[in-house]
């Protein structure tokens, strides 16, 4: 049986005027996922202002699971929250594939929403919307009622 080494894992950041672009390189994992939130976060916050855009560049990324996607969720809710858009630049198959398996594809690659005309803006098919509420991911919107209340309406 052959068994080959983890590529090893890299984080670079720079900033560009008001955008922020981090190379992932290597396995984004359970061993890794946390040193790319941290750079991220730690990046959004040494300026005086925070980047209107940060741009996650995947290019040399070599395998990401669960804990990866995770770290992807947490840099969504951080950027969204400090009013940033979020790009996933460069894309390899394997995060290809699980964005579209786990299905947030679409939640990752939602319009911006015009915060002052309240509409989606046209995107470039990797914006990450800013934080608005209640959205639907995939076909349809996410029932939040309880059950109890979901069981009282079907009565009814």
């Amino acid at each position: 049986m052959t068994t080959t080494e983890p590529t090893e894992f890299t984080v670079t950041a720079r900033r560009e005027h008001a955008v922020l672009v981090v190379r992932v390189a290597g396995e984004l994992d359970y061993d890794t996922s946390d040193e790319l939130v941290d750079e991220v976060v730690r990046q959004l916050t040494a300026g005086p202002t925070p980047p209107a855009e940060v741009r996650l560049d995947f290019g040399a990324l070599t395998w990401i699971d669960s804990s990866g996607l995770s770290a992807l969720l947490m840099i969504h809710r951080r950027t969204s929250a400090l009013g940033a858009v979020l790009h996933l630049d460069d894309r390899p198959e394997i995060l290809e594939r699980l964005l579209q398996v786990t299905n947030v594809l679409g939640h990752l690659t939602a319009p911006v929403a015009d915060a002052e005309r309240g509409r989606p803006e046209a995107g470039d098919g990797t914006s990450v919307a800013r934080a608005t509420g209640a959205r639907a991911t995939g076909a349809r919107a996410a029932d939040t009622r309880t059950s109890d209340t979901r069981a009282a309406d079907a009565r009814t």
